[in-house]
């Protein structure tokens, strides 16, 4: 009797044992399909932006907005922020907390937290860019307001070309001059006076346009959007060996994912002190992976639109906006030659140009607003992933705190 009740007990103990371990493979097997499924889609997502700057074009079926359009960025944007809510799924859902103290998550966690925080800066200077480029808009409309008028006179030849060089001279302005408060200080006394017609004029119609460049940026004088860019792509290494298939993949995904578009929202949009940044985000990625090959044709496009850039001196990659800086000098150049009556030829000249200055302010009108809603999203989104882990972080801290006798 009492070799049975052993034996008993030994099969008990291997049954466990065998659980145990069926257990273990089970949770090994969902977080490897789940690490599959999760680069699957962040490939599906940046392919999908990817051939949209192969074969830009926008059709009825199949809409496809042109690279750095303010339309491509609401997409990139939605892909990041999907990207986003399935790495927080992955990372944070049904796991033992206290994983989170142990390699390669003790190690790496803290790298993330702190690229997190310099992404929030980028999201701050954006926003402020996003709001320059939305009083631009409103100069150019002030131009489009005057030559639509018919016929044409030169009072409103004068108030177009004020205001498109008002917003010229705006845009053209060297990166490290936009970090000097000076340079800031001597701009707003320049944009005020556009438009005043006398003691009192500031409160019209016109005061918007004219104090635009009143808005600081969000972040401290000495802060580059360049060098913040080149801080977040620091130590964004592949992970090898056994940690390619563990916890770390998603992580170095999800760095990538961000590093790339922060860099690319800074290249497009107004930032402060951009010089080199063409380099700053060349970090080494893998070609061998799925996921990294359409991140790495998107970053050689815009890191080629970006050295041509650098070379004319526009303010940014944004699609509208160098189109818009394009139409504002022909019309400049326009104004400089006009002779009243315009002849009929001259006469079909300006209405295409000035079609094509408003069609430009419509998209801007439209766009840039819900953009910037979408930044301030991403931004709060990091925001409540960064807490979340740091929740538990806090809780592990507890866990493995030694007691005090």
């Amino acid at each position: 009797m009492p070799a049975t009740e052993n034996q008993g007990s030994f099969l008990n103990r291997i049954s466990i044992r065998r659980n145990q371990f069926n257990s273990i493979d089970n949770t090994d097997v969902g977080e490897v399909e789940e690490l599959e499924h999760f680069q699957k889609h962040v490939a599906d997502r940046f392919s999908g932006l990817l051939s949209a700057a192969d074969s830009p074009g926008e059709t009825p079926e199949q809409p496809s907005p042109p690279l750095l359009s303010i339309s491509w960025f609401c997409n990139l944007l939605d892909a990041f922020l999907c990207c986003e809510s399935e790495f927080k799924v992955i990372l944070i859902q049904g796991r033992d907390p206290i994983q989170f103290s142990r390699p390669p998550l003790d190690r790496l966690l803290p790298d993330l937290l702190e690229r997190s925080v310099k992404a929030l800066d980028v999201c701050n200077a954006v926003t402020q860019g996003l709001d320059l480029i939305h009083h631009w808009q409103k100069l150019a409309q002030i131009a489009v307001t005057a030559l639509e008028q018919t016929p044409v006179g030169e009072g409103q030849i004068r108030r177009a070309k004020k205001a498109l060089t008002t917003l010229l001279t705006s845009m053209v302005f060297d990166d490290k001059e936009n970090a000097n408060n000076n340079y800031h200080g001597k701009w707003t006394e320049r944009t005020k006076s556009f438009g005043r017609r006398g003691p009192g004029h500031g409160h019209g119609k016109d005061r918007p346009a004219g104090n635009f460049r009143s808005l600081s940026w969000s972040v401290a004088k000495s802060w580059s959007a360049a060098k913040q860019i080149q801080n977040m792509s620091g130590n964004v290494v592949a992970p090898r060996g056994a940690e390619s298939t563990g916890m770390a993949m998603p992580i170095y995904i999800m760095n990538t994912v961000m590093v790339m578009v922060m860099w690319a929202l800074v290249a497009a949009i107004p930032c402060q002190e951009r010089n080199g940044l063409s380099t700053h985000a060349h970090f080494q990625s893998p070609r061998n992976l799925g996921w990294t090959q359409p991140i790495i044709g998107l970053q050689e496009k815009i890191g080629e639109e970006w050295k041509k850039k650098e070379k004319r001196g526009t303010p940014g990659l944004l699609e509208e906006l160098q189109r818009l800086e394009k139409v504002a000098r022909s019309l400049i150049e326009f104004a400089d030659g006009f002779v009243f009556p315009l002849e009929e030829e001259k006469v079909g000249e300006l209405a295409a140009q000035v079609e094509e200055l408003a069609e430009i302010c419509r998209k801007m009108e439209e766009g840039v607003g819900p953009l910037q809603q979408q930044v301030r999203e991403v931004f709060h989104r990091i925001v409540r992933t960064r807490a979340e882990v740091l929740d538990v972080l806090d809780q592990v801290s507890k866990l493995v705190a030694p007691v005090q006798y």
